[in-house]
């Protein structure tokens, strides 16, 4: 059994993609996660150690996505996933990362790639 804990839409500018306009300006960069962890212990003692600390979560996901510019979201899903399993209490992790300023020629509203990770 596992519990979800889910933050969405962390807001990040970040200088990834293929193209060199992309790494020269950036583009904004939205990430949702979704992490699997039982939260029992945390609930029983009220006791944040023993949990996720969300706030840590995100500020460590966000210096992810800021730093190294890769070429591709793949890349950066994978990158993020890491981060979230460097938690010891998640056992695995939804990680969407949403390129809506993709350099597509044609009107849409979002690039996204979702990915699943869970501990070996």
């Amino acid at each position: 059994m596992s519990d979800q804990l889910a933050v969405r839409g962390i807001e990040v500018h970040a200088h990834h993609g293929v193209f060199d306009f992309e790494r020269r300006d950036g583009q904004t960069f939205l990430i949702d996660l979704e992490l699997a962890l039982d939260t029992r212990a945390a609930a029983a003692g009220d006791d944040l150690s023993r949990t996720v600390d969300y706030g840590a979560l995100v500020a460590d996901v966000v210096a992810a996505v800021e730093k190294d510019p890769v070429d591709l979201i793949e890349t950066l899903a994978q990158r993020v996933a890491d981060v979230c399993l460097g938690r010891d209490q998640v056992a695995s992790v939804q990680v969407t990362v949403h390129k809506p300023h993709a350099p597509i020629a044609a009107t849409f509203s979002d690039v996204a790639l979702t990915i699943n990770r869970s501990r070996p």
